[in-house]
């Protein structure tokens, strides 16, 4: 089986590390009690952060969108395209204030613990031109038709007939092996 064709791989703006940082330590200190906490954390995330995004990807294949994140419990989404029902964007007050956009990919019979989306993603430049291609290769692989593409070629058959001969000589076989199996069964019934 070869390898799908990459589309498109999402590249992360370098400004998505100081939200990462600051969104949280925003909110630590709005609290004065936790002041001591987010010193702490502003030092520690720094380090993971940069580790984290070492790990983040996001590719769009032919068929699928790609994602891989994690440092420690590293996590690999292959979502298919037809499944994908929505690209939810998103941006909140501090997202907003760093120029970031993040988006939500929600599908068909999703199995998300939480109950919300599948997958977060956060600070792909040019969310909203990513976003656009995933969902113009998702209406591309929905409008092609996939009975033709999913019955695999017999050996037998020759690499010169096209996907149509090998549909109609396939319906051909299974139409000869139903009258077989009516004749075995009348004869059997007589």
């Amino acid at each position: 089986m070869s390898e799908p064709q990459l589309l498109r791989n999402a590249e992360f703006d370098p400004k998505v590390k100081s939200y990462w940082v600051w969104q949280p330590v925003f909110f630590l200190i709005c609290f004065i009690v936790t002041i001591p906490i987010a010193i702490l954390y502003f030092f520690i995330a720094s380090f993971f952060i940069e580790k984290y995004l070492e790990n983040l990807s996001c590719s769009l294949t032919e068929r699928t969108l790609d994602i891989k994140k994690g440092i420690l419990n590293k996590t690999e989404s292959t979502i298919p395209l037809e499944k994908i029902t929505d690209l939810q964007l998103f941006q909140g007050p501090i997202m907003r204030y760093f120029g970031l956009h993040g988006f939500k990919v929600e599908t068909a019979g999703q199995s998300s613990p939480t109950g919300g989306s599948l997958v977060n993603i956060i600070g792909i430049v040019d969310t909203k031109g990513f976003r656009k291609a995933v969902l113009e290769q998702r209406d591309r692989v929905s409008s092609v038709p996939n009975a033709v593409s999913a019955i695999p070629a017999s050996p037998g058959l020759g690499s010169s007939e096209s996907g149509t001969d090998v549909t109609a000589e396939l319906l051909t076989n299974i139409r000869d092996s139903l009258h077989r199996i009516e004749q075995n069964i009348s004869n059997r019934s007589s």
